[in-house]
């Protein structure tokens, strides 16, 4: 029967959303996997964590000579912590190996109307997060023995308001003749830190030596804030010409380490709303791994191609470090696959394309919440002929609906008959009782598509619309707008015909309690855009129907 078809196509496509709404509850949980601090790693077993672990069949062309058996141990004196502030972070620089130890960013704070800044990389030992990279040899500055001690001017360096760009110099250098300047270079409104290393080779030897890059830290995620981080991936990733963006979560760390040859590339580390990511030169080919330390770092780096400097010559090697939230056009001048990192799920295009909508009318209007509903307008206007057709269709199935009933009650139990004579009457009145069902599955993707873009764009973090919504990607607070969205629904849905079996009438009456129960913790914003798409909806609806009935009353001559 065409009429329990199409119940059964409703009642199908309302299960696809409950089951969405679950899914995206409890979506990529198991990339969340909590290993033990105490994990032991699958790599080759190093005396320090500082220097990278390469596989084994690349030792012979990328591990430093071994050190002489009868030298003495290298006692490590105590070095000093440079602290550098721009307009966007303070970055603390530890002169033993010149590592980024910690980056707090200044425009983020923690937590709404909170003045504490997002401390993405710091040095606790609970939840050690830091940047290293080095210069391996074995006539220094970093060996098997761990990295070297670097020199400095000065602790403290600020970018002033007449100030562009500034430059950290850490020195290093041996009784041989091999000097080394470690240079980090910061720049206005910018989280990217460019890097790099001059070798001057005065010794009478030629230098040889591998530049490494990699990220280290804790699997200790930011704290939880309800739905957003169950549903955010947290861990690293890498970039080849093969594949623009692989995931490698912790877990994958444990069980299968990373060991590739790529071509340019770069590594990173990924939580909600914010990334760190090495990017070596683009001409260079690196030995890219993973790793676990026996004190619980999880790893992720590369190791460049083989340097070497003649005597009398120097070399230099760069690379660039970004460290701070994840906006597309930041992370694309850093690298064009940066962005990539940035994961609007299956309907990622259509993520793109209400965001970009988002953003020039936020550029506008100055608010975001006043963007999702003018972005939600402008998707009703681009669906309106379609969403049309199908109200209409919809209201002539209302009207249909009694003379369905008489049908039902002259063939009584015989359904074949009764089928029949109702698709008959379809046909006859040029009804496609199938069309009543475009709205929910054109609402389905754009839905999934502003989820996305609510919980990864990092634009719309502590974004507030007015009144009490102070958050949009936060739960309402007092539960106005899924109770809004609720009514909404149910009045939507009395425009519609109802089932002709009483049980199924039932169940229908029932969807809008069950989903504003399910989504009452889901962002605000996404709320904000279901209420004001069904209220939309309701008014086409009505005015649609409003119209038909008008002309059914009009006398024909007056036609």
């Amino acid at each position: 029967m065409q009429a329990n078809i199409l119940d059964y196509l409703r009642y199908g496509l309302y299960a696809i959303l409950v089951i969405l709404g679950m899914m995206l509850f409890q979506a990529w949980d198991a990339e969340h996997f909590k290993m033990t601090s105490n994990a032991q790693s699958n790599s080759v077993s190093v005396n320090n964590s500082y220097v990278p672990v390469i596989s084994q069949s690349n030792q012979s062309t990328l591990q430093p000579a071994a050190a002489d058996k009868n030298s003495t141990p290298v006692v490590v004196p105590s070095s000093q912590i440079v602290h550098v502030t721009t307009d966007v972070f303070t970055v603390d620089i530890d002169t033993l190996g010149g590592n980024i130890t910690q980056v707090k960013l200044l425009n983020y704070p923690q937590q709404l109307h909170s003045t504490e800044p997002v401390v993405l990389l710091n040095n606790n030992p609970d939840t050690q997060y830091l940047a290293q990279s080095g210069l391996l040899s074995s006539t220094g500055p970093d060996t098997s023995k761990g990295q070297v001690l670097y020199t400095i001017d000065r602790t403290q360096y600020s970018l002033e308001n007449n100030q562009n760009e500034m430059q950290v110099n850490l020195n290093w250098q041996n009784d041989k003749g091999i000097k080394v300047t470690k240079t980090y270079t910061f720049t206005r409104n910018n989280y990217e830190i460019g890097m790099f290393y001059q070798i001057n080779n005065q010794s009478a030897e030629p230098w040889e030596g591998n530049l490494y890059l990699q990220l280290m830290r804790k699997n200790t995620p930011p704290s939880k804030s309800g739905l957003i981080n169950l549903a955010t991936y947290f861990g690293a990733a890498v970039s080849s010409p093969d594949k623009p963006f692989q995931k490698i979560n912790f877990k994958d760390m444990q069980e299968k380490p990373l060991d590739e040859t790529i071509a340019g590339g770069w590594a990173a580390m990924i939580q909600h709303y914010f990334v760190s990511a090495w990017v070596p030169s683009k001409n260079s080919t690196s030995q890219y791994f993973s790793r676990v330390t026996n004190d619980g770092l999880y790893t992720v780096g590369m190791i460049g191609p083989k340097l070497v400097t003649k005597p009398g010559e120097s070399l230099t090697t760069t690379a660039k470090f970004y460290a701070g939230p994840s906006i597309a056009k930041r992370l694309e001048n850093v690298d064009p696959t940066l962005s990539l990192t940035i994961d609007y799920g299956w309907f990622w295009f259509i993520a793109i394309a209400i965001f970009w909508m988002m953003q020039h009318i936020y550029n506008i209007v100055g608010n975001w919440g006043w963007s999702i509903v003018l972005v939600t307008l402008v998707i009703k206007l681009l669906f309106y002929h379609l969403s049309a057709k199908s109200y209409r269709s919809m209201s002539m199935l209302k009207k249909l609906q009694p003379r369905i009933n008489t049908l039902k009650e002259r063939f009584g139990d015989d359904k074949q008959k009764f089928t029949q004579a109702t698709l008959e009457l379809y046909k006859k009145e040029k009804v496609n009782p199938m069309s009543g069902c475009l709205p929910i599955l054109i609402q389905i993707p754009v839905f999934i598509g502003l989820y996305w873009v609510l919980i990864e764009s990092v634009e719309l973090r502590q974004a507030p619309f007015m009144f009490w919504i102070q958050d949009l990607t936060l739960k309402d607070p007092y539960y106005v707008l899924p109770i809004m969205m609720g009514i909404s629904m149910f009045l939507q849905q009395r425009l519609n015909p109802p089932p002709p079996d009483p049980m199924q009438a039932k169940v229908m009456m029932m969807m809008p309690i069950i989903f504003t129960a399910l989504f009452l913790n889901f962002p605000a914003g996404l709320m904000l855009y279901w209420f004001v798409n069904n209220t939309l909806s309701f008014l086409q609806q009505w005015y649609i129907m409003r119209g038909i009935n008008g002309n059914e009353k009009t006398p024909k001559h007056n036609r």
